[in-house]
């Protein structure tokens, strides 16, 4: 039995029934909760002939989307709606295109093996040995999945454990320099007594934090056996606790496992955690809009950390977090450039991002153990959990 306190997004008790109601059905759908895969779907896709989805993989850099946008406007596609991430190095993205004419889905498989092949060779980069890029395409999926197959891709992406991977650069970023952490502290530990994998977690607390680390778990193929989620208001701190196992059965074998689970989870944190700027792009929707927003970034030297793309009733709803070219913070005088350039009725300064994911509580070189003694808060709880009911 698992139960959940829930609020809404300001943080007050949730009212509406319609809202409550739609949690109900779909926590109830067999076919919500399944795993997304690229190809046919069901319960929440969009239908087949809206638009056709795009995966992509590969080593991030400046002007990567840029590029992409490029590609696609060249091809006379329009993207209608996409997810960017970016970490360690690496970048993934989820894109819903259109065809330019039709404003529908591209079924023609000659049309889609030129899109792939282009596309696989801008995230390919330079076409060094160290570079590696993929590109796939099916039927749309809806906002959440899009965001569960950007886990899947980044893990899948970085689990080779080559010199480009995302846990072999772990905490750098396009520029190889040390990433900015998102105040995740994680420890793994063995309940030899019951046999689990015990997980403690604790760091600032955002929305879809949960989701992020429950699918980092299910994407290193581990079963969630008793957890506990605590959200401090005050401090805005997070403290979650797992007791898991393996889907074979067993909990976690070696130190190497352990060291993995912890750098996943650390990743599934800060992935969505990235620091920078957030831009607003909002503006009535037209063929190649895309491309030109991307392309003023950067020539403005502005690099892309994450960004979400969407049409709304014709509208672009477009927020875009950038730093500049070697990951610092934008200056002034690069934004009012491109203010000039895209116009101040497009673009809106939403917040500065260089504090905002800052940890909540900094921790001294050598704090090893004060640290450890804050995430085991409520661990002891939990072990009368499992000895009650396990």
């Amino acid at each position: 039995m698992d139960v959940f306190n829930v609020t809404d997004q300001h943080g007050s008790k949730l009212q509406n029934r319609e809202v409550i109601d739609h949690i109900q059905k779909c926590l109830e759908s067999e076919d919500y909760l399944k795993l997304p895969a690229i190809g046919p779907t069901g319960g929440g896709a969009p239908p087949e002939d809206e638009s056709t989805s795009i995966e992509l993989t590969g080593t991030d850099r400046p002007g990567l989307l840029s590029e992409v946008c490029a590609v696609l406007a060249s091809l006379s596609c329009n993207i209608v709606k996409a997810e960017v991430w970016t970490h360690s190095r690496r970048a993934a993205a989820v894109i819903q295109i259109t065809d330019e004419a039709s404003g529908l889905a591209i079924h023609d498989a000659a049309r889609l093996s030129k899109v792939q092949e282009l596309l696989c060779n801008v995230m390919q980069g330079d076409g060094a040995s160290s570079s590696r890029g993929s590109t796939r395409t099916g039927v749309p999926l809806g906002t959440a999945r899009a965001e569960r197959r950007l886990h899947k891709l980044m893990l899948d992406d970085g689990s080779g454990g080559g010199g480009g991977s995302e846990e072999a650069v772990s905490g750098e970023d396009r520029c190889g320099k040390a990433r900015p952490k998102a105040g995740a502290k994680v420890v793994v530990m063995d309940c030899a007594e019951r046999r689990y994998t015990v997980v403690i977690l604790r760091c600032r607390d955002r929305p879809k934090l949960l989701f992020d680390t429950l699918c980092a778990l299910t994407d290193l193929q581990y079963v969630v056996f008793h957890g506990t989620v605590d959200a401090e208001r005050r401090s805005r701190e997070a403290y979650q606790e797992y007791y898991v196992r393996h889907v074979d059965g067993h909990p976690a074998r070696s130190d190497a496992e352990r060291s993995r689970l912890v750098r996943c989870l650390e990743a599934a944190v800060e992935r969505r955690a990235s620091g920078g700027l957030e831009l607003e792009v909002r503006t009535e929707d037209r063929v190649g809009l895309l491309s030109e927003v991307t392309r003023v970034f950067r020539e403005n030297s502005l690099s892309i950390i994450r960004a979400a793309i969407a049409t709304r009733d014709g509208r672009a709803e477009d927020t875009f977090y950038v730093s500049d070219a070697y990951g610092n913070p934008v200056d002034g005088r690069t934004m009012d450039a491109v203010g000039e350039q895209l116009g101040d009725a497009v673009l809106r300064v939403k917040r500065r991002g260089s504090g905002s994911d800052a940890p909540a509580k900094s921790v001294a070189e050598g704090g090893a153990v004060s640290v450890l003694g804050s995430l085991l808060k409520g661990s002891f709880q939990g072990l009368r959990l499992i000895r009650s009911y396990s």
